[in-house]
């Protein structure tokens, strides 16, 4: 009986306690297999992606046509092309004489007309234009706005004129002295800043005083006489003097000479080399 006790006791140890099992390492879910219609025409298989290039490449060719229609209408056809220019803005030189030296080539299409091409002839051709706008009049036109250029300044070459504009460009040279424009008298030659100031330092300096005079005085300016640096006169009207001294304070000395013409309107001498203390005299 006791060898019976063991060997059911052995058994029972060898089971496990309590005679129950222990249970294994759980395995992971098996993936669910892939249904039919993934594998047919639906929106992931090869039909949706067919059916998602049919609009693409539509539209690709649409927008071939339209660029290639657009280029053949603007470089192709007749429609878009030069037919009218038209030059405004003109005072001494005409409208013709702009036309003729821009030389737009009429007939070619509008979008190839090279703006800046033309606007850098008309200043060479016509150095009178100081600037000039280029623009396309769309359907068919291109307008040309030119600004001319103003004289400040006249230098006397034998029987003529050339016109010098505020920046010292000497752009023109005519027959007649326009009205208003004083001209210039350089009798710097014994000056003792004459080695200094060369012939072109004194002219920049007469072009900087007329070009800075109240228009009211331009107007009644004849002659800028300049004798050296500082030395700079000016000649008015009705036999006036004006002694202005260097080009320095120009506007200052605009304004104080305004002021003494009219304080003193029968003097025929006057002096603002000095604004803050100006002189008159004779009477």
């Amino acid at each position: 009986m006791a060898g019976a006790t063991t060997a059911q006791r052995g058994t029972s140890d060898r089971s496990g306690r309590g005679g129950k099992k222990r249970p294994g390492p759980s395995k992971p879910p098996k993936p669910p297999k892939s249904s039919k219609s993934s594998k047919g025409f639906g929106p992931r298989g090869p039909g949706g992606a067919r059916a998602r290039r049919v609009p693409v490449l539509a539209s690709l060719a649409a927008a071939v046509l339209l660029a290639g229609g657009g280029t053949w209408a603007l470089y192709g056809s007749s429609w878009l092309r030069v037919e009218r220019v038209t030059a405004s803005g003109t005072e001494v030189l005409t409208p013709e004489q702009v036309l003729t030296a821009a030389a737009v080539p009429v007939g070619a299409p509008l979008v190839s007309v090279d703006t800046d091409e033309i606007a850098s002839r008309l200043r060479g051709r016509l150095p009178r234009i100081d600037s000039v706008d280029v623009v396309r009049s769309w359907p068919h036109g291109i307008g040309l706005k030119v600004t001319e250029r103003k004289p400040v300044l006249l230098i006397k070459k034998e029987a003529e004129f050339v016109e010098v504009d505020a920046t010292g460009v000497r752009f023109d040279t005519v027959g007649r002295a326009p009205a208003g424009v004083p001209v210039l008298e350089l009798a710097a030659e014994h000056s003792p800043s004459a080695r200094r100031f060369d012939e072109q330092r004194l002219l920049r300096e007469a072009v900087g005083i007329a070009g800075s005079l109240p228009a009211a005085i331009a107007k009644e300016t004849l002659q800028v006489k300049v004798r050296s640096y500082d030395s700079v006169l000016l000649q008015l009207t009705k036999g006036r003097t004006v002694v202005w001294g260097s080009g320095e304070l120009g506007e200052a000395k605009g304004r104080a000479l305004t002021a003494l013409l009219k304080a003193a309107p029968k003097a025929d001498h006057f002096d603002v080399s000095v604004p803050t203390a100006p002189a008159v005299s004779g009477s």
